[in-house]
């Protein structure tokens, strides 16, 4: 039997009435777990790019103009240095007083500067990093590096540094989340939460997917989410998973889902579905596919517990021949579980952390569940041009096991008159 983590007792809007999240202490804890990591790793430094990823580990934020436009190279030991790109340089100072030490950012677009340019960008960069090292006296120390190109990577090479991969380090360090992460998580669960009841209201025969998907942007924007967005997809688009903006128009008796993966708190993203059927009961075998797919989630929802790994969780998804598919990359990123939070690799939306829960690689290579992890775990049911169901929830790893931070109805598919 699944249950719920405790109900958010505040809303979003900060106050000095209550406290939502204290976001000294969460930029606090997000540096010592990331400065930890890298000292169990021998790693003296990291430059990582990424907005939400410096996010992390400085708390500055600058949107990712182009690929690699803000980093910051974040030490073991010591205050990071941040490099906003040019429009946030000069704004950026005097709102983050926290941040002791700016740059500005050295970037060539990922190629885009053409490969002259490119090439002159990527030795100004390298020679900054290596400068910084130097003056701290890690020149000679390993530096991790996390989402920059081969460019970057070689540049810094070149100019003499020791460089390993940083990515893992970064994951490792957000793989558990703080108290103040996972308020932030639930806001975004339950930010969502008044996306789904705006798209309960409004869907109707006539409608198309964008307009449903507008008027629930619409709420959750007024409810204090950071980034929006939401879709609905019904009928034959909604098996496996078709395009989103096309202007198909819903029409009376079709089955679908909403979503808000994406939809972030503080930047802490949520990832969520759920499943409708617009102007008459569910049928029996439509019925069976959600009972299928509301039972294998809490199963896989029950097997989350600390010691136990993602093996373990994993067998509780139907292998992807149940489909008729051949291989198991087939249902990836239909029929898993990931890991949420803020550190977000290649600045995609929702942002994936650690574990990762399928058939496609955790019997082979496990993870083992820690409390405070927080994971979305999603499931698919249908036919292929007739209609499909999802259901994705997100919890909290807990002492006794996970507990779901999304409150809104799940039990069966939402039947909209």
């Amino acid at each position: 039997m699944v249950e719920e983590a405790p109900r958010l007792i505040t809303g979003a809007a900060l106050s000095d009435l209550y406290t939502v999240v204290d976001p000294v202490r969460m930029r606090r804890e997000r540096a010592e777990k990331a400065r930890a990591a890298l000292k169990r790793h021998g790693v003296a430094a990291v430059v990582a790019t990424g907005a939400q990823t410096v996010r992390y580990l400085t708390g500055a934020f600058s949107f990712d103009i182009q690929p690699m436009t803000i980093y910051t190279l974040f030490f073991a030991e010591g205050d990071p240095v941040v490099f906003p790109p040019a429009g946030s340089y000069h704004q950026l100072p005097d709102m983050m007083p926290w941040i002791t030490e700016w740059q500005i950012a050295r970037s060539w677009f990922e190629g885009v500067a053409g490969v002259e340019a490119s090439n002159y960008e990527a030795a100004k960069f390298a020679d900054a990093i290596a400068g910084l090292l130097k003056e701290r006296g890690l020149a000679n120390e390993r530096l991790g590096v996390m989402g920059f190109d081969p460019l970057a990577v070689d540049a810094l090479k070149e100019a003499g540094l020791e460089v390993v991969d940083g990515t893992p380090l970064i994951l490792e360090a957000s793989q558990t989340k703080t108290s103040d992460e996972i308020t932030c998580l639930q806001l975004s669960a339950s930010i969502s939460g008044v996306g789904f009841q705006r798209g309960r209201e409004v869907l109707k025969p006539g409608m198309t997917h964008a307009a449903v998907a507008r008027e629930m942007a619409t709420a959750i924007g007024g409810a204090g989410a950071e980034q929006i967005n939401a879709r609905a997809v019904a009928g034959p688009l909604a098996f496996e998973r078709g395009l989103f903006g096309v202007p198909r128009i819903i029409e009376h008796g079709d089955i679908g889902y909403l979503w808000t993966c994406g939809t972030s708190y503080m930047g802490y993203t949520a990832c969520l579905y759920r499943s409708f059927v617009l102007g008459r009961q569910p049928s029996a075998k439509e019925k069976s596919w959600y009972s299928d797919l509301h039972d294998r989630v809490d199963a896989v929802i029950d097997a989350i517990r600390p010691g136990a790994t993602t093996a373990d969780a994993a067998q509780h998804f139907p292998p992807a021949s149940k489909w008729g598919y051949a291989d198991e990359a087939e249902v990836l990123t239909v029929e898993f579980g990931h890991g949420v939070g803020l550190v977000n690799v290649a600045s995609r939306h929702p942002s994936y952390n650690w574990p990762v829960i399928n058939r496609q690689w955790s019997f082979d290579f496990p993870q083992v569940f820690e409390p405070g992890m927080v994971i979305a775990i999603e499931s698919l049911e249908g036919e292929h041009r007739v209609g499909g169901v999802r259901l994705e929830s997100m919890v909290v790893v807990t002492e006794d096991g996970a507990k779901l931070l999304d409150a809104f109805p799940r039990d069966e598919m939402l039947v909209i008159n």
